[in-house]
């Protein structure tokens, strides 16, 4: 049974932000709305307040997945409890809510019974938002309680989209280097929508020393902006970028480095600024990743990837957001039929950071036509 606060049975069909064919545009469709009856025991039916375009949705209209279609986009959801599941404790109707992007792990297997923040890479999991199964981009959305994280009072629906990926990527791809407050990090890619955040996360909530790497002039600009120590021109080559992080850190290079950017030679560069034996953190979503032997063997770079964040670490993350006073740099459209242009926007480099929708104005309570793009 579900709990739900609904007095009337929820509209049949809602709008929705459609992937019907691979390499055309999103199609609108009116869908059927899930049902509070229908919920299963760990489930949250939310009612979308802001959902966010992340870059990997580019990557998804493309067919770089093995997505289901038609399927409805953004993997960034926040929104408003109107019904839970049988099993659902941590949550009631009425919470603020960030959604996390997996879907019914077994909790079962090896991983669901190991480490927290190991236990969203359930390999028996069902689905995974905007891939496997409907996105954000619609009226109203079901997640799993066992993903998603309660939003602080002071965080905004709009601060808080961005950070459903983005911001959980960026934070568990820092807590992956392991580093020690005043060590280096890098992050190749510093400048975008995850890059900016990760600078801002780990110096401003770790305490750690940032070099920033990106190619691009608004790129760099926002890494200075966001608070970077050293801010590094990628264009320069390999060997100037090597030369520059040895001078900045005393020798050796930076003990971690992120690799955020999607570039066919970001990883070998993440690896080439690296300190020996310090890691490398692969988070963009790419195809390959390139790096030289020379980077492995000689210099035991220790190469892992991490996806998303578990719910233990979004919850850490959006209160270090706030303790922190992090920003994200963001751009608010009105509504879901703006999903088009922001597409075209991001997809042409046309804005900073990161995009999200203003679904619900009575949740979000902005006045209508201030703060839109």
């Amino acid at each position: 049974m579900a709990t739900t606060t609904q007095t009337t049975q929820l509209p049949p069909k809602m709008r929705a932000v459609q992937i019907v064919e691979f390499n055309k545009p999103h199609e609108f469709r009116d869908i059927p709305t899930p049902q509070p009856e229908d919920l299963k025991p760990h489930d949250l039916l939310l009612k979308i307040a802001v959902p966010g375009l992340c870059h990997s949705d580019l990557e998804y209209m493309k067919g770089f997945f093995p997505i289901k279609l038609p399927v409805t986009g953004s993997h960034e959801g926040t929104g408003t409890v109107v019904a839970k599941g049988s099993d659902v404790k941590n949550f009631e109707v009425g919470d603020r809510v960030l959604a996390g992007m997996t879907f019914g792990r077994c909790g079962e297997c090896d991983v669901c019974k190991g480490p927290e923040n190991y236990q969203h890479y359930c390999p028996n999991r069902e689905t995974m938002m905007s891939v496997e199964r409907d996105g954000a981009f619609q009226e109203y959305l079901v997640v799993d309680g066992r993903e998603a994280a309660r939003l602080p009072d002071k965080m905004s629906f709009a601060t808080a989209a961005p950070l459903a990926c983005a911001g959980a990527t960026s934070w568990r791809a820092v807590l992956q280097c392991h580093l020690q407050p005043g060590e280096w990090i890098g992050i190749v890619g510093s400048g975008g929508g995850l890059g900016h955040l990760a600078i801002q996360m780990a110096k401003k909530a770790k305490g750690l020393k940032v070099v920033a790497v990106d190619a691009r002039d608004e790129g760099l600009a926002l890494s200075r902006e966001s608070g970077a120590d050293v801010v590094l021109d990628a264009r320069k080559g390999t060997a100037a970028l090597i030369e520059e992080v040895k001078k900045a850190t005393g020798g050796g290079g930076v003990h971690a480095a992120i690799t955020v950017s999607d570039h066919p030679t970001a990883a070998e560069t993440a690896c080439a600024i690296t300190r020996h034996h310090g890691r490398m953190i692969q988070v963009a979503v790419v195809e390959k990743v390139s790096i030289p032997l020379m980077e492995l063997l000689f210099k035991d770079i220790r190469v892992s990837g991490s996806f998303m964040a578990s719910q233990g670490e979004l919850d850490e993350m959006l209160h270090a957001v706030v303790e922190h006073d992090i920003k994200v740099e963001n751009n608010i459209f009105k509504g879901l039929g703006e999903v088009p242009k922001a597409v075209e926007m991001l997809r042409n480099g046309e804005y900073r950071g990161k995009a999200c929708f203003i679904v619900d104005e009575q949740a979000v309570g902005l006045v209508p036509g201030n703060g839109y793009v």
